[in-house]
């Protein structure tokens, strides 16, 4: 990067110092130019008046010769009278000359061209005498030639320094411009301490917030990655270490029966945290489709609470269901498991003999599922963090009803899914309810 901006500056410089010089040395010229022409017409303004014996006078030619001037008298019919620097016997006639042919058509003519005669490029300035014929003086360019010459090398000379101090200049301010690049790049959690560029801020807060998204996805992976494989361990301790004992007949039949029920109780845990785990995969797949249709609310909490009322039943939990038809677009499946883990929550943390209401209606043009339970209730402080994932307020309590700490994760990703707004309300000792605002 630091190669292609010293280029660009260097080119860019270099092109600048160019065309200013070139722009200059034409601008130079034709002032020059316009300026030689004022002195040439100045010079027949004075010669004008002169009368025929000046020249007829060799040393008055001689003198005006060597003054660098040419200066020639011209018939009307375009033969030349006088001439100071050549023969008139041996010149053509000159009534096809721009400057001639401009000075007896307009009474004044001007021209640049080479000069065959003297073999120098030649500025003339031609003007009509009040007998017809026509004065033209000219100024050999031999010295502007010189001037242009030196003026080209000073020209060329400080375009040289010019472009060289470009370069340093160039290779200074690509350091400087890209020193604060460069240290966001080595250091970018300390983008507050160090001087940054006010258009560089929007962007650089994009970079952290997405740094800060992938180091929290990271961790929370790693985290999630612990926890499963804590998770995982006990049931499959429980269930090794049960069998072992079975298998080295070290129980009898009352043991046996009862080691036999803890791996079916163990297995079971272990199936439904593999069932989380893998719906849970299937939710932060972002590529992953979901088969929306047009799901009522009311029918599918009815069929989750039939499913559920022999496990209420052993606590002596009493289900209900309020409300009625609530149409909303959603996949089948996901609001299945959506109300199945709410529920099974509300169950799983009440108190025995308590009630869970479900609730399904709507509220300002919203669909809205309730699930509220007379249980034990969630503390303020840990209501931010239930919908974490392995997240348990009494853990003992949770593996001892089979919890896995994934149901409220799954419930939130389902949510996320459906765009769709989830609020909790819970007072320890009291209950919790959860609405879903669809």
């Amino acid at each position: 990067m630091k190669k292609k901006i010293n280029i660009y500056f260097i080119g860019l410089s270099a092109f600048a110092v160019v065309v200013t010089a070139l722009v200059s040395m034409m601008l130079f010229y034709r002032i020059f130019q316009k300026q030689v022409f004022d002195d040439i017409e100045a010079y027949a303004h004075v010669i004008q008046p002169l009368d025929k014996d000046f020249w007829e006078q060799e040393k008055n030619l001689c003198r005006l010769h060597k003054d660098g001037l040419r200066i020639t008298l011209i018939q009307e019919d375009g033969s030349v009278e006088y001439d100071t620097s050549a023969d008139k016997e041996v010149m053509d006639n000159h009534r096809g000359r721009p400057e001639i042919r401009d000075a007896l058509e307009f009474g004044e003519g001007t021209s640049v061209r080479w000069s065959s005669t003297s073999s120098v490029h030649t500025l003339y300035y031609a003007q009509r005498l009040e007998n017809g014929m026509v004065l033209r003086v000219g100024k050999d360019s031999e010295h502007i030639s010189q001037i242009r010459d030196h003026m080209y090398c000073l020209v060329v000379g400080v375009s040289g320094i010019i472009v060289l101090l470009c370069v340093a200049l160039s290779h200074f301010l690509t350091k400087h411009l890209l020193l604060p690049i460069e240290r966001l790049g080595s250091n970018l959690d300390e983008v507050g301490k160090q001087t940054v560029y006010e258009e560089m801020v929007p962007f650089i807060q994009t970079i952290q917030k997405q740094h800060a998204n992938i180091l929290n996805h990271a961790k929370m992976r790693q985290e999630f990655t612990a926890n499963v494989s804590h998770e995982l361990k006990t049931p499959l301790t429980a269930i090794s270490g049960y069998a072992e004992l079975i298998g080295n007949g070290m129980a009898d039949g009352e043991d046996t029966r009862r080691f036999a029920n803890e791996i079916h109780v163990s297995s079971n845990r272990l199936l439904t945290l593999i069932n989380d785990i893998i719906k849970l995969s299937e939710l932060d797949d972002l590529e992953q489709e979901f088969d929306f249709e047009q799901v009522d609310l009311y029918k599918a909490a009815q069929g989750c609470l039939d499913m559920l009322d022999i496990q209420a039943a052993k606590q002596e939990i009493t289900l209900a269901l309020k409300g009625g038809t609530c149409i909303v677009a959603a996949s089948k499946s996901l609001m299945d498991e959506l109300l199945y883990n709410l529920c099974s929550n509300a169950i799983r943390y009440n108190n025995h003999g308590g009630t869970v209401i479900v609730t399904t209606a709507y509220e300002n043009g919203h669909a809205v599922l309730s699930v509220k339970d007379t249980g034990i209730g969630i503390p303020k402080e840990h209501q931010v963090r239930v919908f974490e994932r392995f997240y348990r307020v009494d853990k003992s309590r949770s593996k001892r009803s089979g919890g896995t700490g994934l149901g409220l994760a799954i419930v939130k990703h389902i949510v996320a899914q459906h765009k769709a707004q989830i609020v909790l309300e819970s007072e320890p000792g009291q209950g919790t309810e959860i609405r879903v605002y669809f």
